[in-house]
């Protein structure tokens, strides 16, 4: 496939519209499903970015022993307290969201940042996503625990699901003795490299799948799209966990208007990974690359979101 370069132009459409008459129902409703003990600031990242990002309402499933952390962090967010262990989420946590995401409707959710590995975290994670009847923004420990499985057949079944591992998050999806694409992220610092890397990931997961890095790549199987913003400002622990939640806030929008379909992902997950690299590009002017912490990413998402509408 050739790849397609995102620009402003080629986003500008897409942009979630904002109605006078409107309500936070309107703007989709985002269940984020994060963090564990030491980890909490993805969690808060990850809401910080949706609720910048535009979406009506957010609330953070969180080990009930972080929770506190949570909402005084992030007090625009709900928070659900979910069953733990040792800090991590618990296997009947599972339940907990489950029901909660039944009587909130909630539209669109995202799992995985700051989860850890920990204890029955893996299988939480791989069980949830098999039971909840909502799309799904799949990222960083989600998705270190679905590559512990080997069995992803069940990921391509049911909603609209978007991937967003980095090089070294996908090449573990191809496990040593298997058919791998590549012998380490080492191999993917050539575009071709991360071609087939990505390809070959879409055919394991389905959805739409993002393969992050220096000219992001984001594939729906039919098209390719190469990023063409962002830069080292960007290398910092914590971003990630800022464009999980930007894509998964666009996502609430786009859905709410058009559908949960995997057009509305493909567009989001473009959206969200360009504007991520936008806000990292005008942060670096002011702060320089250097300096720039992930929490202070969107800070410039206003500017970023101008930059697209008036270039």
């Amino acid at each position: 496939m050739k790849a397609i370069n995102i620009t402003a132009k080629y986003l500008r459409p897409l942009l979630p519209l904002r109605v006078k008459d409107s309500h936070k129902g309107d703007y989709g409703k985002v269940l984020i499903i994060a963090g564990s003990r030491g980890m909490t600031g993805a969690a808060v990242l990850a809401a910080r970015a949706a609720l910048k990002a535009g979406a009506g309402l957010v609330s953070v499933a969180v080990p009930d022993s972080e929770q506190p952390i949570i909402a005084r962090a992030v007090p625009e967010a709900m928070t659900v307290p979910l069953p733990s262990k040792d800090g991590a989420a618990a296997l009947k946590a599972v339940r907990t969201v489950l029901a909660f995401e039944e009587e909130k409707k909630y539209d669109v959710c995202l799992i995985g940042p700051g989860l850890s590995l920990k204890g029955e975290t893996p299988e939480f994670v791989r069980t949830l996503l098999k039971k909840i009847h909502i799309p799904a923004v799949v990222d960083a420990d989600a998705l270190n625990a679905l590559s512990l499985d080997g069995n992803f057949d069940s990921l391509k079944d049911g909603p609209s699901k978007i991937f967003t591992p980095h090089a070294g998050e996908a090449v573990r999806f191809f496990p040593r003795g298997t058919a791998r694409p590549l012998s380490g992220s080492h191999a993917v610092a050539n575009e071709a490299g991360r071609k087939a890397l990505l390809e070959k990931l879409h055919a394991r997961l389905g959805g739409i799948c993002i393969l992050k890095g220096l000219g992001t790549l984001i594939t729906d199987g039919r098209r390719l799209l190469r990023n063409t913003s962002g830069g080292p400002a960007l290398a910092k622990g914590g971003s990630g966990d800022v464009l999980a939640g930007l894509i998964t806030g666009l996502w609430a929008q786009a859905g709410r208007l058009k559908g949960f379909t995997p057009a509305t992902a493909l567009e989001s997950a473009a959206l969200g990974v360009y504007l991520h690299g936008l806000c990292g590009d005008l942060a670096a002017k002011s702060l320089t690359s250097r300096c720039v912490l992930a929490g202070e990413l969107v800070d410039f998402l206003p500017a970023a979101f101008r930059k697209i509408r008036d270039m």
